[in-house]
């Protein structure tokens, strides 16, 4: 579950058999019907439906109008034995309590058997919260092992599979017969009776959730695939069971009695292996979810307050809790080093391949993985809060959201299968009207093969299948994409407003060279110590450049405002600070350290001299250093024949510097955060389309101006949240490689549209007998069986080979 700003739950219903985009309309249609619903949203790629409720009885209602529209929603049903009931009310309470658990379906508590039987929705709670709910009213669950019998959607999805799997070699298995007579035994004795009896299972048991799903459509006056096949298999298997039984019928017309058996049972177990396929295809199109998911570690080791160790349940963490992390664990929730320190792999939410240093008060991350050292640290976020867990929704909010393009499409979805029917019904009173004395059978065969071969899953499925790769391969190369909208948006991008600090910086000071007039290890110690003691915001930069020198004390020390610091250890005067200081107390100063200093000042560096009473003994530069990537960044970016701007606070002098190093030719110094939106609605009123890089607060309304807004991972969660895609390592390479991303994710989506179209426009003229009266050719509807399975599989196979690309 979620909260929404306006503190209303949003509850995740799983959804089963809801495999296009037609599809999901329906159900979105049906959810706008259920009274207490106050938004809803179905995602298909998520395979689930969002809804909003104002009363906690719109669930079941919405999940009965769900099934009653012949989709499923995946719940678990349980009867646990009720323990400590001593009376009929006692049952009524459990009951009470189970019911008003979030995530109960329904709960009955029968006081005779003393069990509750009820039915739960698994991505929201499970039996061990149901026991809690109980136990908090005096009474307890008899639960056996939990870890061993909790039933997840996966496994859920799983046995579903299995049982897909096992009709679909059946349906093949029984078919074989019924084509081999069909085809080349037509004249041995009771060869239609023989077909009957194994075409009857397969199109009235395996194909039973056709007919039953298109029965529950019709009540509602609305009509998916499961239509077109019912009502094509259904029509096939009712003349051939009327020509069986009443072949005289024809005979004194001059008619042969043809049964289509073959076709009725060919067609199903085709379109049942087609499911097969897609299911496959469309499990790998979630792999990323599942990887991201597979990162958390199911226990950890808790160190106790008595010091202690212990297993514990990665849900009884909580916040505030220290654990124990050994080599080659993974780290289970997001928290702070407090002893020990060890190299930490965070490839897996990053991209970055590089082992990072975890030391005493840094953060670790749920999901990375440590390498050889053992390190104590105090979990801070834990369950929803982890990073990891953003990571997750973010990649399963984007992957259910909807691309612009899907809309022209969801418009020809739904009025595609009402229109099929009417082209079938078109083509057999063409061939009754036109067909001669066979136009009967052939206009009824032309009208099956019609309705066989429209696919409105190859349609529905062109850009959900693209988005849901597109934004997975994201998420595995550490680019986070909130919807796909931006992902679409991207590659039209051809102007990018880049933040300086944080963005083609580090964003923090460091040390960059230094130039030390003499070697003496015992001068280093002394200023090392007078930059630990001092305020100035520099010093630090110089603290982390020394760390291991050692500290000494001093008899005297003094911060001058506006020039530096001044101590005194036995009896000698040190000073660290700006050139004046030093000039004020008639320090000299070497030419060499002085030419350094020119250099480095010209580069825009920040200059700091390091004297004794009588001479500088060294000279420092301190300045926030371009990140190592970015300049290969800025360089791919306008090789794409994308237009760069640089939009700092900092002086003309800075920005300059900055921009010569990186190679950018547009920038913009001294610019205030609210400048910076005024400057990207510039550029969009010049017809550009405009990206915004940042990673401040200050930068969160350029964020929200920009077309493409993209957030620094390691920036200000606000920024974060406002932008639409972050780069989780703040690594600038990313970007053209999102935009590379967007390009063959549209890309994809265009051919997956363009395939869906043609073979539509093609099949169904063909199918309906366009070339009969050229060639004389008709479609078997057996061959359209197989070609309508296929069209859905090549849809979802053009979307997998967006994982291959780079």
């Amino acid at each position: 579950m979620a909260t929404e700003n306006q503190n209303k739950e949003i509850i995740y219903l799983p959804l089963e058999d809801v495999e296009s985009e037609h599809c999901a309309l329906i159900v979105d249609k049906g959810l706008s019907q259920v009274k207490g619903i106050e938004s809803h949203k179905v995602e298909l790629n998520n395979h689930r439906a969002a809804i909003t409720v104002a009363d906690p009885a719109a669930v079941p209602e919405a999940i009965f109008a769900i099934r009653d529209l012949g989709y499923g929603v995946t719940t678990v049903k349980k009867t646990i034995p009720v323990l400590g009931m001593s009376c009929a009310s006692c049952a009524g309470s459990a009951e009470s309590i189970a019911k008003a658990t979030e995530g109960v379906v329904s709960a009955s508590v029968n006081y005779g058997t003393g069990n509750l039987t009820v039915e739960y929705l698994p991505n929201i709670t499970d039996a061990s919260r149901l026991q809690k709910a109980v136990q908090s009213i005096g009474y307890d669950l008899l639960i056996e092992d939990e870890s061993t019998q909790q039933e997840t959607l996966e496994a859920i999805h799983q046995e579903k599979f299995g049982k897909l799997k096992r009709k679909t070699i059946l349906a093949v298995l029984l078919s074989l017969p019924v084509v081999a007579i069909g085809m080349f035994f037509m004249n041995i004795p009771y060869a239609n009776e023989i077909m009957w009896f194994f075409a009857t299972p397969v199109v009235l048991w395996l194909g039973k959730d056709f007919l039953v799903n298109a029965w529950k459509q019709a009540k509602h006056r609305s009509a998916n695939m499961d239509t077109l096949v019912a009502l094509s298999t259904g029509i096939a298997y009712i003349f051939s069971v009327f020509n069986m039984l009443f072949p005289e019928f024809w005979h004194q017309r001059g008619l042969h009695a043809h049964v289509y058996f073959e076709a009725a049972s060919v067609v199903i177990a085709f379109i049942l292996l087609g499911k097969l396929l897609e299911e496959k295809a469309k499990g790998n199109t979630s792999t990323a979810i599942k990887k991201l998911m597979g990162l958390q570690p199911k226990t950890v080791t808790v160190i106790s307050d008595d010091g202690n160790e212990k297993q514990a349940a990665i849900e009884d963490v909580a916040a505030g809790d220290i654990i124990l992390v050994k080599p080659g664990e993974r780290i289970a929730v997001d928290g702070m080093v407090t002893s020990g320190s060890s190299y930490v792999d965070e490839s897996m939410l990053s991209g970055e391949p590089v082992p990072v240093l975890k030391g005493e008060n840094e953060k670790v991350f749920a999901g990375t993985i440590n390498q050889k050292g053992s390190f104590r640290f105090k979990a801070v976020k834990v369950g929803k809060e982890t990073m990891l867990a953003h990571i997750i929704k973010m990649v399963q909010d984007a992957q259910g959201s909807k691309a612009p393009v899907q809309k022209l499409v969801d418009k020809i979805a739904g009025i595609f299968v009402p229109v099929v029917i009417g082209i079938a019904v078109f083509t057999f009173i063409l061939w009754l009207i036109l067909g001669g004395d066979n136009g009967i059978v052939q206009g009824l065969l032309a009208a099956v093969t019609v309705l066989v071969i429209a696919c409105p899953c190859a349609l529905g499925l062109a850009t959900p299948t693209a988005i849901m790769v597109g934004v997975g391969k994201g998420a595995e190369n550490g680019i986070l994409i909130k919807d796909a909208e931006s992902l679409e948006l991207a590659k039209k991008v051809n102007a990018i407003v880049l933040d300086k600090t944080g963005t083609i910086t580090e964003g923090k000071p460091e040390v960059t060279d230094i130039k030390w007039l003499g070697n003496d290890d015992a001068a280093k110690d002394i200023l090392f110590s007078i930059e630990k003691q001092s305020e100035h915001p520099l010093a630090e930069a110089v603290v982390k450049y020394f760390q291991g020198a050692n500290s000494v004390s001093f008899s005297a020390f003094e911060s001058i405002t506006g020039a530096g610091v001044k101590a005194v250890k036995d009896g000698e005067s040190y000073l660290v600070g700006n050139k004046k200081l030093l000039l004020e107390n008639n320090i000299v100063v070497d030419n060499q350290l002085q030419q350094h200093a020119g250099e480095w000042s010209n580069l825009s560096k920040t200059v700091i001299w390091f004297a004794d009473s009588k001479r500088a003994l060294a000279v420092i530069a301190i300045a926030d250093k371009i990140k190592d990537s970015s300049v290969d960044a800025i360089r791919q970016l306008q090789e794409m024949g994308i237009d760069l701007y640089m939009l700092t606070g900092d002086n003309e002098a800075t920005a300059k510097s900055i921009a010569e190093q990186t190679g950018l030719k547009h920038y913009k110094a001294e610019v205030l955060p609210q400048h910076k939106a005024d400057f990207i609605k510039e550029l969009q009123s010049q017809g550009k389309v405009v990206a915004m890089v940042g990673d401040g607060i200050n930068d969160s309304t350029a964020l929200a101006t920009a077309d493409v807004s993209i957030a620094m991972g390691k920036g200000s969660d606000i920024a974060m949240d406002v932008a639409k895609m972050t780069i989780i390592s703040s690594d600038l390479t990313k970007i053209p490689q999102a935009i590379r991303l967007s390009k063959q994710t549209v890309a994809t989506i265009k051919q997956n549209l363009f395939w869906a179209f043609i073979y539509n426009l093609i099949g169904i003229p063909l199918a309906a007998g366009l070339l009969y009266p050229i060639n004389g050719f008709l479609l078997n509807p057996m061959i359209a069986g197989a070609a309508m399975a296929l069209s859905s599989v090549s849809v979802v196979s053009n979307s997998l080979r967006l994982k291959w690309k780079t």
